[in-house]
C-alpha cells in the first residue's frame, strides 16, 4: 500500500487540472480503476498516465495497491481508490465536509480486499471499453454511466444491474441495465434476475433492454436457454454478450458482440440494439408514465 503525502487544499487548486478532478470523480463512483482502465479513459499512452497518477498518488489525492496474483501471472497493475485529499477536493466542489460526501478511508481502502474486487473490476472494464471508444471516434459517446450503488439507491426495492448506462453512436442512443456474470453464480439464480427487471418495468412503465454479460460462448449458450423457460422472458428486453468476443473485436463492447433473446443472429452493435427494439422506453399504453 502506498502511503500518500498530504496536500493542502490550497497547493491542491494549483496542482489538479481539470482531468485530474474527472480522474478523481470517476475513481470515487466506481470504487476502484486500475491503471489500464484509466489510461482508457483519460491518457493517450500509458506512460503519460504512469507519470501523472504516480503525482496524484504522492499528492494524496489518490491511493493504490497490488492485489496478490497466483504463480505464473505476473504482477497486478496497479489499483486506484480516493485518497483522503481526493476525498477533501471533492467535498469542497460540493460545498460539503468529507464526512458528507461518505467518506471513510478505511471502507475505502478494505475493496483491497473484497470478494467482489474481480466482479467491480469487470464491471468497470466494461465502462472503460466503452470510454475508449467513445475517444476515439467523436460519433459515439458514454452519455450516463451510474455503478452499482447508485443504482441500488434508485431502483434497488425491484432490481439491482451491476450498472445502468445510456450509450450514443452514429445517431442512435441506447439506455440499458448491465448484468456482469463472472462464472459463479448458478444459472438459474441469474435467470430469476428477470422476475425484478419485469416489475421494474411494469412499475416505471419504461422498457429498458438488460445486458448479460459472460465469460463464454458455452456459458452463455446454457444462460440463454434459462432465460427461455422464465416466465417473464417476454417482459423484459435481453440481450447476452460474450467476453470470449472481444479477442477479434476492436471496438470493445460496443462492436457486433450483441445478441437478443428473441434472434438467432447476427449479432448486432450494442447501439443497433436499438432498432431492434422499436419500442423501448416510455410504454405508449395511455398509462401514466414515470422516468426513471
Amino acid at each position: 500500500m502506498t502511503v500518500p503525502r498530504p496536500a493542502p487544499l490550497a497547493l491542491l487548486a494549483a496542482r489538479l487540472t481539470d482531468r485530474d478532478r474527472r480522474l478523481m470523480r470517476a475513481v470515487w463512483e466506481n470504487r476502484v480503476l486500475t491503471t489500464p482502465q484509466i489510461t482508457a479513459l483519460f491518457f493517450d499512452s500509458d506512460d503519460t498516465a504512469g507519470k501523472r497518477l504516480l503525482i496524484l498518488t504522492r499528492l494524496g489525492v489518490l491511493e493504490r495497491f497490488r492485489p496478490f496474483q497466483p504463480h505464473g501471472l505476473g504482477t497486478a497493475p496497479y489499483h486506484y481508490v480516493l485518497g483522503p485529499e481526493g476525498a477533501a477536493v471533492l467535498a469542497s466542489e460540493a460545498g460539503e465536509e468529507p464526512a458528507a460526501l461518505g467518506y471513510r478511508r478505511d471502507r475505502v481502502l478494505a475493496i483491497a480486499h473484497n470478494q467482489r474486487l474481480a466482479h467491480t473490476l469487470g464491471v468497470n472494464d466494461f465502462m472503460a471499453g466503452l470510454g475508449a471508444f467513445a475517444r476515439r471516434d467523436p460519433n459515439a459517446e458514454l452519455v450516463t454511466w451510474w455503478p452499482e450503488r447508485r443504482c441500488t439507491r434508485m431502483w434497488g426495492d425491484a432490481a439491482r444491474p451491476d450498472a445502468y448506462g445510456r450509450w450514443r453512436e452514429g445517431g442512435r442512443t441506447l439506455d440499458f441495465f448491465l448484468e456482469h456474470d463472472t462464472g459463479t453464480e448458478p444459472l438459474d439464480r441469474i435467470a430469476a434476475k428477470l422476475t425484478g427487471y419485469a416489475a421494474l418495468a411494469e412499475s416505471s412503465r419504461i422498457s429498458t433492454p438488460v445486458l448479460f454479460w459472460v465469460e463464454s460462448e458455452q456459458r452463455e449458450t446454457n444462460l440463454r436457454e434459462r432465460f427461455r423457460r422464465h416466465a417473464t422472458a417476454e417482459a423484459v428486453p435481453v440481450t447476452t454478450g460474450c467476453r470470449s468476443g472481444l479477442a477479434g473485436c476492436d471496438d470493445g463492447p460496443a462492436g457486433e458482440l450483441w445478441l437478443p433473446l428473441d434472434s438467432a443472429g447476427p449479432r448486432l452493435r450494442l447501439a443497433f440494439l436499438c432498432q431492434h427494439w422499436p419500442d423501448l422506453g416510455p410504454h405508449r399504453d395511455g398509462r401514466t408514465e414515470v422516468a426513471q
